[in-house]
């Protein structure tokens, strides 16, 4: 038998746990009690059970409340397709900055202006200015209105924006005019401070940022002076514009250009574009010479300082007789990559080795090189304009992995036409828009003047888009996106024959699908395309696009 201290199917007269013998059924009065036990247990569950479900009901309807009623929901910008602004009896500059200067995450319009008064009835007289004076104009890019306008002394000579990369200063735009430096807050048109122009120095673009040198937190910058019998440079403190240190002879002779390039390594280097070729010259050696100890938290490159000349200081980039443009590639938070164009060559360097990636022989090229995205491999590709005689000039798109060629048409080179011009896309790809006129079959003589703006797609290499908007002067132009990811534009400034002339002048914003209509699709017989496509196919190919700012 099994043992008699387990209750089981075989032993059925033992106590279960209920302390009732198995076999003997319950009297009335405990299962009374054993009842209302239960019934009291269920009870007081079922309770909690309720206020927790009215009180997670209550919590849910008071979140969607707030966010219905109470929490307002974000309000996107209205912006207008197309606007204009015109300046009659006035004259402009070859400047035009893209910047959010109103914090509505729509970028804006910065330009200057050479005029009697403002549109804010601010006049050169009222701000004991001579008239007529320089106005700096910052205007909504949502539809063209003045967000905010500065009159300065005359006369002009540069100015750049887009310096608040380093976000310790309070400001954004530098601009040289008269015998002065003035830096400008974008947000306010507040002037952060005014200094006279370092003395027996003519600089030039670009103002280069540096680190900061004189220990007060603030970013400075530096300024080049390039004469005919040597290239200086000067700091400025970019909290006060005050000069630090001495100014510091970079070369002994005349410079054509410069700009600033960081290595990998964390390591500056002031690049001179030279009759013999493009050069660096470390910052911290610069900064030891204007005043010492100013350069103890510049970083080195032991690569590029082994290169250097024992006698100059100078790192040989690359040496060539015939170097004519030098831009940098990549990210701009990036070391990046060099593009140099001579008279024979358009060559890659390696902003960190030193080596040359690739190059690619043409003829004198037309007009400064850009970039974009004709294949998706992720890396920038090159858009140069090559003069081939004839009044003709042939876009080139160059892998930017190889230099190889991936594209190329012949156009008319059309007199002032500016240079190519591209927009990203969320396909990886871009749109490139080129300025010029296509030949006809005929080969008809071209009215003086006349000119065409037309738009590539990649994936209808075969064709272009054509229209005919813009027949005015161009000062200066600028294809780009108002919005994070959206909203694909092309800003043009328009004006009088002539840097400075008077006359009419006009900013305009259009939207780069607003062509799209009333453009005309034109079959160029180059690259891989089917060319099966119907001209509302291809329409609807370019109103599908959606862009981005990566």
């Amino acid at each position: 038998m099994e043992a008699t201290d387990h209750a089981t199917e075989g032993d059925p007269l033992k106590r279960g746990e209920d302390g009732v013998e198995s076999g003997t059924a319950p009297s009335p009065t405990e299962l009374k009690k054993k009842s209302c036990k239960e019934s009291l247990g269920f009870g007081k569950m079922s309770h909690w059970r309720t206020a927790v479900f009215f009180f997670s009901l209550f919590l849910c309807l008071t979140i969607v409340f707030a966010f219905s009623f109470i929490i307002p929901c974000p309000v996107r910008p209205q912006y207008l397709s197309a606007w204009n602004r015109t300046f009659p009896q006035a004259a402009t500059y070859d400047f035009l900055a893209i910047e959010d200067a109103n914090k509505d995450k729509v970028m804006d319009v910065l330009f200057v202006l050479k005029d009697e008064e403002g549109s804010q009835n601010n006049t050169c007289a009222n701000a004991g200015l001579p008239s007529p004076c320089v106005f700096v104009f910052a205007v909504d890019g949502t539809d063209g209105e003045t967000l905010w306008e500065r009159p300065l002394h005359p006369e002009f000579h540069w100015a750049q924006c887009g310096l608040e990369r380093e976000r310790e200063r309070d400001w954004d735009c530098l601009l040289s005019h008269s015998d002065q430096l003035t830096a400008i807050d974008k947000y306010t048109g507040v002037v952060r401070w005014k200094q006279p122009h370092p003395p027996n120095l003519r600089s030039t673009l670009p103002v280069l940022s540096v680190p900061d040198l004189d220990g007060d937190r603030v970013s400075d910058v530096a300024l080049v002076a390039s004469g005919t019998t040597q290239t200086q440079l000067v700091f400025l403190s970019g909290n006060t514009g005050v000069q630090i240190g001495s100014e510091v002879v970079l070369d002994s002779a005349e410079t054509t250009k410069h700009l600033l390039h960081y290595t990998n390594k964390g390591s500056h280097y002031v690049l001179l574009q030279k009759d013999t070729g493009l050069y660096g010259l470390s910052l911290w050696k610069i900064a030891a010479k204007a005043k010492a100890g100013i350069e103890v938290g510049l970083k080195k490159d032991k690569h590029w300082e082994s290169k250097a000349s024992a006698t100059s200081d100078l790192v040989p980039i690359y040496e060539s007789d015939s170097v004519r443009q030098v831009l940098p590639t990549g990210k701009t938070d990036e070391p990046a990559n060099l593009l140099l164009v001579t008279g024979q060559e358009v060559v890659l360097v390696d902003g960190n080795s030193l080596q040359i990636l690739w190059r690619f022989n043409t003829s004198t090229v037309h007009s400064e090189p850009s970039f974009g995205h004709f294949n998706k491999d992720g890396t920038l590709d090159v858009v140069i304009e090559e003069d081939i005689g004839n009044n003709t000039k042939r876009i080139r798109i160059l892998d930017g992995k190889s230099g190889g060629v991936l594209w190329e048409v012949n156009l008319l080179a059309s007199p002032n036409s500016p240079r190519p011009a591209s927009v990203n896309t969320i396909n990886s790809f871009s749109v490139f828009m080129f300025w010029g006129m296509l030949p006809s079959e005929t080969n008809s003589s071209i009215p003086a003047g006349d000119r065409r703006s037309y738009m590539l797609h990649p994936h209808y290499s075969e064709v272009l888009l054509e229209s005919t908007n813009v027949l005015e002067h161009i000062i200066t132009f600028k294809a780009t996106l108002l919005e994070r990811g959206r909203h694909a534009c092309y800003i043009l400034l328009t004006g009088p024959w002539g840097e400075g002339a008077k006359g009419t002048v006009t900013l305009s914003k259009r939207k780069l699908k607003q062509d799209v209509p009333t453009s005309r699709v034109l079959r160029i017989g180059t690259g891989t395309g089917t060319g099966s496509e119907s001209n509302d196919d291809i329409k609807e190919a370019f109103n599908r696009l959606r862009f981005s700012d990566e």
